[in-house]
């Protein structure tokens, strides 16, 4: 990882499905008949070694954000757990959209926001940032954009594995695990 690129880093948005989780989306409902007026059931599954890094990279001073096309109550509770401020779910207008508006009101650039995506959702915002980073199961595309690519499946601490790499690169890893040796903690 560039030093240079990683240093001027001052933003993360992370995408959620094939990141964050490994892609899978459960729905279900608790109607028997399945016509219930309530909304269905949406599950997702996070890894706590994510959580652990989200926590660590905003220990660093990172704003970090999530970015996804998909509406979902389950992430939202996941983002209000980590203390995620800004969260854009199914944005009509858009990944690009959401996150010009996300990066404006905290008073960054283009060149000091990182991505990391999978998809070709992810693309448009990959080719705008300072640091465009994919996962190891990003489609081609993704992995043609990124500036580093990962060797964790998402879901499966691909978001640790980019955190830690980052806050290496930035020199701030061995203080942040430093925390922890003197019995520090930043919850998951």
């Amino acid at each position: 990882m560039d030093p240079r690129l990683a240093k001027a880093v001052r933003f993360v948005s992370l995408d959620v499905d094939g990141v964050l989780t490994d892609g899978s989306i459960w729905v279900g409902s608790d109607s028997l008949d399945g016509d219930s007026a309530d909304p269905p059931l949406d599950l997702r599954r996070f890894h706590a070694l994510d959580g652990l890094a989200i926590r660590m990279m905003q220990r660093s001073g990172l704003m970090v954000v999530f970015l996804s096309g998909r509406r979902s109550a389950a992430v939202r509770l996941r983002a209000r757990e980590l203390n995620i401020e800004e969260v854009s779910l199914g944005s009509r207008k858009g990944k690009l959209s959401a996150l010009r508006g996300m990066l404006a009101r905290r008073d960054c650039t283009w060149d000091q926001a990182a991505h990391l995506g999978d998809d070709l959702t992810d693309l448009a915002v990959m080719e705008r940032v300072g640091f465009p980073a994919a996962v190891v199961g990003a489609v081609p595309e993704v992995r043609g954009e990124a500036v580093w690519v990962g060797t964790v499946p998402g879901g499966k601490g691909a978001v640790r594995e980019f955190a830690e790499a980052l806050l290496v690169a930035r020199g701030e890893w061995e203080g942040l695990v430093a925390e922890f040796r003197e019995g520090g903690r930043f919850g998951s």
